[in-house]
């Protein structure tokens, strides 16, 4: 009986002693709210939802600082700020992939200059089948003017005006087709010129990423002939 007098005692002081140790350290929150009035829990208090909780020791030194909970403006504010720095480390991120792709891609401006003119090489080729195509509608067109002298001051035959109709609107979208074309060698020779500004900088030893986002080139624009006008009839010659 007296061995489990003992044992009982251990239990009940190492009970205490336990319940001690967590009491020591619960922590303690204190404020002083808005009417002045200072104010003590074990748990954040509401009262002070808007101002700074010091959470105190049992022995009274200050373990943290609680801030204010954040309003909804508040809230919305750092979540946009953390949408803006997540998209600028995104593009970061991005902008060291294209860097290195391009280094990768181009080890040398002779390299970039060949995939230039490659990039060029159907576009310029189309050019000239447009031009070619333009000087032979301009040959057509000559025996129609030609044969168009004989009715000055008359209504044409209804077969020469649609032949010099279909002629004139043929010709009109070949010269559309031939400035968008340019437009396309604009905006191609604007991007590899952006590419290598950039290159020149990493080929120095500039470290992928430390440039910036990558430029993108000028839009080319593009010529389209108005329907209007590629309708409209021919006046008597």
């Amino acid at each position: 009986m007296r061995k489990i007098a003992v044992i009982a005692a251990c239990v009940v002081c190492l009970a205490g002693s336990m319940a001690e140790a967590a009491s020591a350290s619960a922590p303690i929150y204190t404020c002083t709210d808005a009417k002045g009035n200072k104010l003590t829990s074990d748990r954040p208090i509401p009262e002070c939802a808007n101002l700074d909780q010091r959470v105190l020791n049992a022995d009274g030194s200050v373990r943290r600082i609680v801030p204010p909970t954040p309003t909804a403006d508040e809230h919305a504010a750092a979540e946009a700020a953390e949408r803006r720095a997540a998209a600028q480390r995104a593009a970061q991120q991005e902008a060291v992939r294209l860097d290195r792709n391009l280094l990768t891609r181009f080890p040398n401006e002779a390299a970039h200059q060949r995939a230039r003119e490659v990039a060029l090489e159907d576009v310029r080729a189309a050019v000239r089948s447009s031009e070619d195509r333009l000087k032979r509608l301009a040959a057509e067109r000559k025996p129609l003017t030609d044969e168009a002298e004989f009715y000055a001051g008359k209504p044409l035959p209804a077969k020469l005006k649609q032949a010099l109709d279909a002629n004139d609107a043929t010709a009109e979208a070949q010269r559309s087709l031939v400035q968008n074309q340019q437009a396309e060698i604009m905006r191609i020779n604007n991007r590899f010129d952006i590419e290598l500004e950039r290159l020149k900088r990493l080929w120095a030893g500039a470290a992928p990423g430390s440039i910036g986002a990558l430029p993108s080139p000028q839009p080319a624009q593009m010529a389209v002939a108005p329907a209007s006008r590629a309708s409209a009839p021919s006046k008597s010659r």
